[in-house]
């Protein structure tokens, strides 16, 4: 089977978030695998395992991408595809119209996906993917079967659990639950070195610059203000009640 797995490089989580003149800040920041993308890199690698064939680890984002990508080549996946161009924006109708430029070429048996990016968390991408190759989407799956060209999944439905079968090829999203991603190994790391990452832009591809008109856009960005330290209430009851009431009304004008 051809898997295909769609990745993003992300802020590690334990980074501090730093925002100057309205951009995050990106000096001595320490990049990883989005963390849902983690769960899909491994269950594709799981199932490669189950079924045969291929996993493909496919991104679209700057250069410094590639450390992403190795790292999914380290975990087991076979080879890597960075699609990389200044002209290719960052708001999720752009990368999927560029992804599925570039999957609508390749022999795809199904593909999988992080549940949300931790950056953003608009989890638009895998969606928008779907309906543009016209597949099958089930998102935030905590267990997967594929048995005679169909899947059986089951998705975590806003704490509840639902059953989805479909056809393949599909466009699946993977949710915490669904398995334990692995370390790569000191073998897989030397192994990666020597897997393929090709490397595309927006001329390799079959689509115009002009198609990728961005549907979103970031206005401003800032950090919430500082919490102020904490009062504590003092007197009878009586006196915090009416302390407490005044505060909401003049300090906090929430009354």
């Amino acid at each position: 089977m051809d898997i295909y797995v769609i990745l993003k490089q992300t802020f590690d989580t334990e980074e501090k978030i730093i925002v100057e003149d309205g951009n995050i800040s990106e000096d001595g920041v320490q990049y990883v695998i989005n963390p849902y993308d983690e769960y899909a890199v491994e269950e594709a690698i799981q199932k490669r395992e189950e079924l045969g064939g291929n996993v493909y680890v496919i991104a679209v984002g700057p250069e410094r991408t590639t450390e992403a990508l190795r790292t999914a080549l380290a975990m087991g996946a076979d080879e890597a595809v960075l699609i990389s161009d200044e002209r290719i924006g960052s708001d999720e109708n752009t990368i999927s119209k560029v992804l599925a430029s570039y999957l609508e070429s390749q022999n795809v048996d199904f593909i999988l996906g992080g549940y949300f990016s931790v950056d953003n968390g608009a989890g638009q991408v895998a969606i928008r993917l779907a309906q543009l190759l016209d597949i099958p989407h089930v998102g935030s799956i905590t267990k997967l079967d594929i048995s005679d060209n169909k899947a059986l999944a089951d998705r975590d439905a806003e704490g509840d659990l639902e059953q989805v079968e479909v056809t393949l090829p599909a466009v699946f999203t993977a949710q915490q639950g669904l398995n334990e991603p692995r370390y790569p190994s000191l073998p897989g790391i030397m192994k990666a070195k020597r897997k393929p990452l090709q490397q595309l832009t927006l001329d390799d591809l079959d689509i115009e610059e002009s198609e990728l008109v961005p549907k979103t856009a970031r206005t401003a960005l800032s950090l919430p203000p500082q919490k102020e330290a904490g009062h504590i209430l003092k007197g009878e009851t009586a006196e915090q009640v009416k302390e407490l009431v005044e505060k909401l009304q003049h300090d906090a004008k929430v009354l």
